[in-house]
């Protein structure tokens, strides 16, 4: 299961909280290595959830163009574009 970047950044500042408020020492240095590595795994997903945007918006362009091209062949190359 993937991560999204909203479930890390809840998680990283959880963690920030914990950190602030923490009496113990040693728990507060957990606390923060945990809360910047939630940190980098936002920034990952962020990126893999951007990448995933583009690739979804690049193939609904194809398949607009592709609608298109299939609208306007024709067989008959006497008859020209079946549309017009």
């Amino acid at each position: 299961m993937e991560l999204t970047s909203e479930q890390c950044r809840v998680q990283e500042a959880i963690q920030w909280e914990r950190a602030k408020s923490e009496p113990l020492e040693n728990v507060r240095t957990v606390a923060v290595r945990a809360a910047i590595a939630w940190g980098h795994e936002a920034t990952v997903a962020e990126q893999r959830e951007a990448r995933k945007s583009r690739a979804l918006a690049v193939a609904e362009t194809m398949r607009v163009q592709r609608q298109r091209t299939d609208e306007t062949f024709s067989e008959n190359s006497n008859r020209g574009l079946a549309n017009s």
